[in-house]
């Protein structure tokens, strides 16, 4: 019989909830009326609080008992840690040190939005900016062949970008996800200061310039994948897998190539790029016009090539098939709709295909690549050009909202998953974006209490207890399914990467992971060679970085 606690590895913020769990690995209280009692300490060792612990029941995934405890009366910024022990005094758990400041959201923050500087591509990064992850520019992709199934010659020049995942890809798709996610942050959140300048965190300034400084990088790239009529490359990729090496030895090793066009890329970009022109057109008015004026020349190829598949080679690269395009489509019309008139379409058709987008995509949970309708919701939800259309898409969003809670309250860790899937974190950050996201017009203490809990897990209150983010916490992942991180020669990997997290499908088996325990809920290892759970992605940051945008 073993215990084990259950908490936020980072730290909590002085006036929130905090709430952890203690777990047996036993399926039935094995201490049944002597329910556990904690308390939580100060660095001196002078208890602070304490309090009986609730029984919370089993957890099916994991084959736990759990119990839960509350310190949320625990104010005061400091270090701390809580014991728990049995009616008898003697000691079942005691957590690992962890801290409660008012910084705790800016840094983390911070953290996590750096990591995207930390993968781009055809860059040089410099020592004052990135530190001992410092590299040297590398994938520069100006004179790129095409693959030969497009039948195609001469170069092109696909210049710049994130690198997508653990590889040395490069995707319209994914990046398009992120890069909408990003941009609501953009939009919606207030600014943070810095608060350290050890150049772990922004590069100088505040939160809102270092956000579009990164947004803008890759806006850039994705310009440079529009064909000249209108459509968009699907993606950039070397023509074969690579090892673990630094992108410096893959720019020698093997060629580059680009791929594409679809109706999925054309699509995310055209939604990106109207949602740019919204962010971007007081600071900086001639470059949102022309992200306007491409996310038009997008939309009007995709009204002629409304159905054109992905490409499917994957000899170096992710596939990223999605032969659905109505939540695309939706996305793209919403958001063309809010930078009405300057779009120059017509309102009135518009309106109509939008009610009918409406009927095909209802709103999910979260946003993934593969199903963006959210973003139409979202943009519906906060455009003023018409109350009636946006009453109803802050109802739909509120619906979700109260759905993913209720889903919360009925599982031992407070998730609203139907299923660990690949990127598990993704999704919980994407389930706690939706939720702050409802509360903007519908404010209740529920929505946030719970986006809260889901920050909690992917900071360590989960059944690994593990922090899923690099740098973040002592728990966090040392080696990461991360080329760079693997072949700088630095023993820390690059710090604010979101690792996947639980995959209860486990596609990694064959490269001999070693998971903890045969449950769905231990479907998580520290190891290079496991893809299926600590990859890290560019669409799992991004949701996390809206999310405690909107918590500060």
């Amino acid at each position: 019989m073993k215990f084990s606690l259950r908490h936020n590895h980072a730290g909590y913020v002085p006036r929130a909830s905090k709430v952890f769990l203690l777990a047996c690995d036993l399926t039935e209280n094995p201490i049944k009326g002597m329910e556990p009692w904690f308390q939580v300490m100060d660095e001196s060792g002078t208890v602070v609080a304490d309090g009986q612990m609730s029984e919370k029941g089993c957890c099916k995934y994991t084959d736990e008992f759990l119990w839960q405890g509350d310190f949320s009366k625990v104010e005061r910024p400091g270090k701390y840690k809580i014991l728990v022990m049995d009616t008898k005094g003697n000691a079942l758990a005691e957590s690992l040190d962890f801290e409660i400041s008012d910084g705790i959201i800016v840094n983390q923050l911070a953290l996590t939005l750096k990591s995207f500087y930390f993968q781009r591509s055809g860059v040089e990064l410099p020592a004052d900016k990135a530190g001992k992850w410092a590299r040297p520019a590398a994938h520069l992709d100006d004179r790129l062949e095409f693959h030969p199934s497009m039948n195609r010659s001469g170069t092109w020049n696909a210049h710049g970008g994130w690198y997508d995942a653990g590889d040395y890809g490069k995707y319209i798709v994914n990046g398009g996800v992120s890069l909408g996610t990003l941009l609501l942050a953009a939009e919606l959140a207030g600014d943070h200061a810095t608060t350290r300048t050890d150049g772990g965190l922004f590069h100088g300034g505040s939160f809102r310039m270092n956000l579009l400084e990164e947004i803008r990088f890759e806006l850039d790239f994705f310009m440079r994948m529009q064909d000249d009529d209108g459509g968009v490359f699907f993606k950039v990729s070397p023509i074969r897998w690579d090892g673990f090496v630094s992108p410096t030895q893959s720019d020698a090793n093997q060629k580059r190539q680009i791929l594409g066009k679809s109706t999925t890329s054309t699509l995310n970009f055209a939604g990106v790029m109207a949602h740019a022109h919204r962010v971007f057109r007081q600071a900086y008015p001639a470059y949102a016009k022309a992200c306007l004026d491409a996310s038009l020349r997008a939309y009007r190829w995709a009204l002629e090539n409304p159905e054109v598949t992905y490409p499917h080679n994957t000899e170096g690269s992710g596939g990223y098939g999605d032969e659905r395009y109505d939540d695309e489509f939706f996305w793209t019309r919403a958001m063309l709709f809010r930078e009405l008139p300057q779009a120059g379409l017509s309102e009135t058709e518009l309106l109509q295909m939008l009610q009918q987008d409406m009927e095909r995509c209802p709103a999910q949970m979260g946003l993934s690549w593969r199903d963006t309708e959210n973003f139409g919701w979202i943009a519906l939800a906060l455009q003023d050009r018409d109350s009636i259309m946006q009453a109803k898409a802050r109802a739909a969003l509120v619906g979700v909202a109260e759905s993913i809670v209720e889903r919360c309250n009925a599982d031992a860790y407070g998730l609203s998953l139907e299923k660990f899937i690949w990127g598990s974190n993704g999704e919980i950050a994407n389930h706690g974006l939706t939720l702050m996201l409802a509360n903007l017009w519908n404010p209740d203490s529920r929505y946030v209490d719970t986006a809260r809990g889901m920050l909690d897990f992917i900071y360590g209150k989960n059944p690994v207890s593990r922090c899923f983010v690099t740098g973040a916490a002592p728990s966090s992942p040392k080696f990461p399914h991360h080329r760079i991180c693997h072949s700088d020669g630095v023993e820390d990997p690059i710090p604010g990467l979101v690792v996947g997290g639980i995959n209860a499908d486990r596609q990694d088996l064959h490269r001999f992971a070693h998971y903890p325990g045969p449950q769905p809920g231990l479907s998580y290892t520290d190891e290079r060679c496991s893809f299926a759970s600590n990859e890290t992605a560019i669409n799992w940051n991004a949701p996390l970085v809206a999310l405690l945008s909107l918590m500060g």
